[in-house]
């Protein structure tokens, strides 16, 4: 279900652009977009409680983490959060570089989390366990289309050194001495 949202909104993102929508006028900025509605769907199942069965829910992520991992609800709440702030991050011209590299670490770091899930075949919301040769690629996928979504994105801010810094200046704007 997530590839088919990733792609639809893509498709449908990107023909908003053709049709004139500046902001979706290129393919990466169309791929920002589409992947910040698929992680504003997937990380709003790492808060639906465990009880709810109509979509995947907290108890389903929590079963996917690895036993090495400590704290799984508290991880599975922390990777909601990130995923929240990197879509946030995506659809914001300023923070897509950042946001893009730093879904594609997220993504690589939820890969055991995955892979664990088909390999132990835990069900996901009441469903059988998605096979491996599924999720491997779907992951190597969104890695790709995070790091493709900075393309042409203004580039991360540099750090000013203290030396390099504007002079200090008084009340009546002239330079301290």
């Amino acid at each position: 279900m997530t590839l088919i949202v990733l792609l639809a909104s893509f498709a449908l993102l990107r023909g908003l652009g053709a049709l004139g929508v500046r902001r979706l006028a290129t393919w990466p900025a169309a791929a920002a977009h589409a992947m910040a509605v698929m992680l504003f769907m997937t990380a709003s199942a790492h808060f639906v409680p465990a009880g709810a069965t109509f979509m995947p829910n907290h108890g389903d992520l929590v079963a996917m983490v690895p036993s090495a991992v400590p704290f799984p609800s508290a991880a599975v709440h922390l990777t909601g959060v990130l995923e929240l702030l990197g879509a946030v991050g995506l659809i914001t011209g300023r923070f897509r570089r950042a946001a893009g590299y730093g879904l594609a670490v997220l993504f690589v770091l939820m890969l055991p989390a995955n892979i664990n899930a088909a390999v132990a075949e835990i069900p996901f919301a009441g469903e059988p366990a998605s096979p491996l040769w599924q999720r491997v690629p779907e992951q190597v996928l969104y890695i790709a289309m995070a790091l493709w979504a900075t393309r042409g994105a203004q580039p991360l801010p540099r750090l000013r050194s203290r030396t390099a810094a504007a002079p200090v200046r008084g009340r009546d704007n002239s330079p301290v001495r």
